[in-house]
């Protein structure tokens, strides 16, 4: 191991501290009084703010964390001003804090240390589109809504659909995905390239300057380790994206099962047949009520799916018929059917917003969501004992995943201002990752580590794993300025 470290120290001149700890700032007044003065020569005086709302606006996301507000928010309007922007927080050793729209789910937008938030709001522009090559490159302004409503007219959109309107590049950051993922992939499946600002301003191009190949089996693989790095490691830039064909036809269905044990096991043996559907996504009695109360819907109060078919006329009908005898001997009832654009974009609104329809269930309270992922194999004896586990604890806790791909959250509903409602919960999540974990799973499929996993990712990966890990945040990051206090 002390070769191992040793080498690491070799591999770049950034790397100029001890190996395995990395060294914490605070952020200083007076040093960051004298960085604003620099930052306003750079952005103007409307490209900084100090005042307290827009801080705490950038201090917090959707997550249960405490709102963290930085000293200071700098909007750049191009990369050559996030670049110097963060040369000038490398000299006076300011913590940089990344922020695309706010609609994380684990604190990674906290300025833990203080620092200067950089919101990306006005790098909003899609630069590139190539329709034969099927791919695209947007600032980090660009979020997941707006680009499909540009390409609206070319046939081509961009399938990751993680539910909230998110930022592209924040998708990056994050290894977003969501409910198109059993078909088209996660964000690091769909991601080509990165224009990424390191530490010092130094510019990035983890794929070469302009590189946008289908494939590439050129050296390490730099794209993917900046995907779901948390802004731990850099300010993600640009994207180049793969797009795909509109499919010829889109249909919906619910369908509803006497348990979780035959909801899971449709599941399973859908994708065991080789079904290639777009979307399968369960939701248990509670959530399905919550979704009812909500949206004023009235499906059966039983553990549900909600399926989407994409491809030909042809081939759907072969995918349905398939998925409509699976479900069938399982016990599942007859599909209610979503064909038309607006039937079928109210039926997944009622799946996005299962957030807030928990959130209903107790007026006042506020909500966590937990976040594992598992072999397909192990979902039916996962989802079953998480749901035993709820019940015996007498917790609130509504269960919605994407399970085609073997990612399910328990939406858990508390009240902040109950301290043994708060242990439960505490205790109930450390017991469902570790459950887990222990199938051979992770302890999280889409939302990241954030704040509050670093242990769990401890346990997930090992020691050496997490050295490894801490080598290169060091090596690319030597003073910790890029969101410190996150995943490692």
């Amino acid at each position: 191991m002390n070769s191992f470290r040793q080498a690491l120290r070799l591999i770049s001149p950034r790397l100029l501290f001890t190996y395995g700890r990395c060294r914490r700032y605070s952020a200083k007044t007076g040093a960051v009084e004298r960085a604003i003065t620099s930052f306003r020569s750079v952005s103007g005086d409307e490209g900084v703010s100090v005042g307290s709302a827009v801080r705490e606006q950038h201090g917090r996301d959707e997550s249960v964390h405490r709102c963290l507000p930085p000293d200071v928010v700098v909007f750049p309007r191009s990369v050559d001003e996030v670049s110097a922007l963060a040369q000038i927080c490398h000299h006076h050793q300011l913590p940089i804090i990344p922020f695309g729209t706010g609609t994380g789910l684990e604190g990674g937008v906290g300025a833990l240390q203080g620092g200067v938030c950089f919101s990306l709001r006005k790098m909003d522009q899609v630069l590139d589109l190539h329709q034969e090559d099927f791919d695209v490159t947007v600032e980090p302004g660009v979020t997941r809504k707006g680009l499909n409503s540009y390409l609206r007219d070319t046939g081509l959109w961009f399938p990751v659909d993680p539910g909230a309107d998110a930022s592209l590049c924040g998708m990056a950051a994050t290894s977003a995905s969501g409910t198109n993922a059993v078909r088209y992939g996660t964000m690091r499946e769909n991601v080509l390239n990165l224009e990424v600002v390191l530490a010092d301003g130094a510019v990035l191009h983890t794929a070469g300057r302009g590189r946008r190949a289908r494939k590439t089996a050129a050296g390490y693989n730099l794209t993917n380790l900046f995907v779901g790095s948390e802004g731990t490691l850099g300010i993600i830039t640009k994207a180049t994206l793969r797009l795909y064909g509109i499919p010829e036809s889109m249909v919906s269905a619910v369908c509803s099962f006497p348990s979780v044990q035959s909801a899971v096991d449709s599941t399973v043996q859908i994708l065991q047949a080789g079904v290639p559907i777009a979307r399968i996504e369960f939701l248990d009695d509670v959530m399905i009520n919550a979704c009812n109360l909500f949206n004023n819907l009235s499906y059966a109060v039983t553990p549900t799916l909600f399926l989407e078919f994409h491809g030909s006329s042809k081939s759907m009908e072969e995918q349905v018929s398939i998925t409509e005898e699976i479900t069938r001997d399982n016990g599942g009832s007859d599909f209610a059917w979503a064909e038309d654009e607006e039937t079928r974009s109210r039926l997944w609104k009622a799946r996005h917003d299962a957030w807030y329809a928990a959130l209903a269930l107790r007026p006042g309270c506020k909500a966590y969501s937990t976040d594992v992922c598992v072999p397909i194999s192990r979902l039916p004896q996962i989802i079953v004992e998480t749901k035993e586990d709820l019940i015996s604890n007498n917790l609130t806790g509504p269960i919605a995943g994407h399970v085609g791909d073997g990612n399910f959250h328990c939406l858990m509903v508390l009240d902040p201002n109950d301290p043994d409602e708060v242990q439960r919960v505490h205790s109930f999540t450390e017991r469902l990752a570790r459950r887990a974990l222990a199938m051979d799973g992770t302890c999280t499929g889409e939302h990241g580590v954030g704040q509050g996993k670093r242990a769990l990712l401890r346990e997930e990966v090992g020691p050496l794993a997490i050295e490894v890990m801490q080598g290169l945040k060091a090596s690319l990051d030597p003073k910790n300025l890029m969101n410190p206090g996150k995943v490692l």
